[in-house]
């Protein structure tokens, strides 16, 4: 389970566009080698549930690379 922090920077994201911060960014856009650069060490811990949560209860559209996260905000920010 990840911590309500980062479930309301998600929903922010995902209901709103407003961009995260850099680690769930890179998380969000797939680049786990900038995740784990960005990640304090009780995010490294979680990284994997992050990113299944990412996966399994996000929308597809809003993750898997930097064009997806682009797109999603610019998307958002107009609604």
């Amino acid at each position: 389970m990840i911590p309500q922090n980062l479930k309301n920077s998600f929903d922010m994201y995902v209901n709103h566009g407003i961009p995260t911060g850099g680690f769930l960014q890179a998380v969000l856009e797939n680049n786990l080698m900038e995740a784990m650069g960005r990640a304090d060490d009780w995010n490294r811990e979680i990284l994997f549930e992050i990113c299944s949560y990412v996966y399994n209860d996000m929308p597809a559209a809003c993750h898997g690379n930097k064009e997806k996260v682009r797109k999603w905000i610019e998307e958002r920010r107009i609604e």
